[in-house]
């Protein structure tokens, strides 16, 4: 049953937004993860309007392999281009909301932060 993979259509329609970042100094992987889902993660549910879909990608130092600039790749879907327009804009200008930067403080460092706009291009297989 491949009823779970999105449709062509669904992928098409989202616009997503990118956000590369390192966990604050001397927090453990498995505290960040911890903090992250459990607790920054329903304070920015809060503010989720017009968000489709919210993903975090924590990256996994691989034996051999130099360990990765950052610890988790945040992935949010948006409606439409204006939706992640508008949070760009407002993460640009540290214009989120003052609990949000607040709790940032606890988990990330907040100078790493990379964000982009992305577009998928999928190859069927």
């Amino acid at each position: 049953d491949r009823s779970w993979i999105l449709t062509s259509e669904m992928t098409q329609a989202a616009h997503k937004l990118l956000i590369f970042a390192r966990r604050r100094a001397g927090m453990s992987s498995a505290d960040f993860r911890d903090y992250y889902e459990n607790r920054h993660v329903p304070l920015v549910m809060k503010y989720n309007k017009g968000l489709l879909r919210y993903f975090r990608r924590y990256l996994e130092p691989t034996s051999g392999i130099p360990v990765p600039d950052y610890d988790v790749v945040t992935e949010l879907w948006f409606a439409n281009k204006v939706s992640v327009e508008r949070v760009l804009e407002a993460m640009a200008q540290n214009a989120m909301p003052a609990d949000v930067i607040a709790d940032e403080h606890n988990l990330f460092d907040r100078s790493s932060f990379r964000f982009y706009a992305v577009t998928d291009c999928e190859t069927e297989l």
